[in-house]
């Protein structure tokens, strides 16, 4: 049976990817651009327009979706702010700060809560989180904004997991490397290429298996 995947903020860079990914691997694939994207390009795919930092867009793309079922639901979402991500909470501007927190972990969440009921319960909720989301892991600090925006991300995936501790849906917070993205940067360790077949292959690896995972691109746990 063929399955299907409901790609979020897919418009380009790692969400782009991987619609493309999962189309090229079989799925039937319906993937969201906030303006016209190069999404269109990709034969076989279904577009739909949101803005997911908008929750009566997300309800009304909820409407729109009524019958639908897919067994992977999966939202990428990620900005950093306008000015020197190297600034520290010192320097970045509360307007600043408020848009990369709705951004990367409010609206997504609200998505997942959302959504979330037209995957089935042998399928896959992920959202796209990040390596620097990791707590334990930040030694190094840098990027402050950013990581906390990820980490924020990461509790209420944890706190929406417990609500739903009967739930036998696979949970996913993904964390794809660092990509030479807009977002990544020229300087990044990864291509796009050397990241998203990894990320896809998780995903379907881990299908069925139930449970809240922060893993990475080779399947391995992310330290929370």
């Amino acid at each position: 049976m063929t399955k299907s995947a409901l790609i979020i903020g897919a418009s380009r860079g790692l969400g782009y990817a991987l619609a493309a990914e999962f189309l090229g691997r079989g799925w039937q694939v319906t993937a969201t651009e906030r303006t016209l994207s190069a999404l269109h390009e990709l034969a076989g795919l279904t577009v739909e327009t949101v803005d997911i930092a908008v929750p009566d867009q997300v309800a009304a793309l909820r409407e729109r979706l009524t019958g639908a079922a897919f067994d992977l639901l999966f939202v990428n979402a990620g900005t950093n702010y306008t000015t020197d991500p190297s600034a520290t909470f010192a320097d970045v501007s509360t307007e600043d700060f408020a848009q990369v927190m709705v951004t990367n972990a409010l609206s997504p969440m609200r998505v997942v809560e959302t959504l979330g009921d037209l995957v089935p319960a042998t399928g896959t909720i992920g959202v796209m989180s990040s390596g620097q989301g990791s707590v334990a892991d930040n030694t190094n600090g840098g990027f402050e904004v950013y990581r906390a925006s990820k980490s924020a991300l990461n509790q209420l995936m944890r706190s929406y997991a417990a609500r739903h501790a009967d739930d036998p849906r696979t949970l996913l917070l993904m964390a794809p490397g660092w990509v030479k993205t807009d977002l990544g940067g020229p300087h990044a360790r990864l291509t796009i290429d050397e990241s998203v077949p990894g990320v896809a292959d998780t995903i379907e690896a881990w299908s069925g298996k139930g449970g809240l995972h922060y893993l990475d691109r080779q399947g391995q746990t992310v330290n929370w």
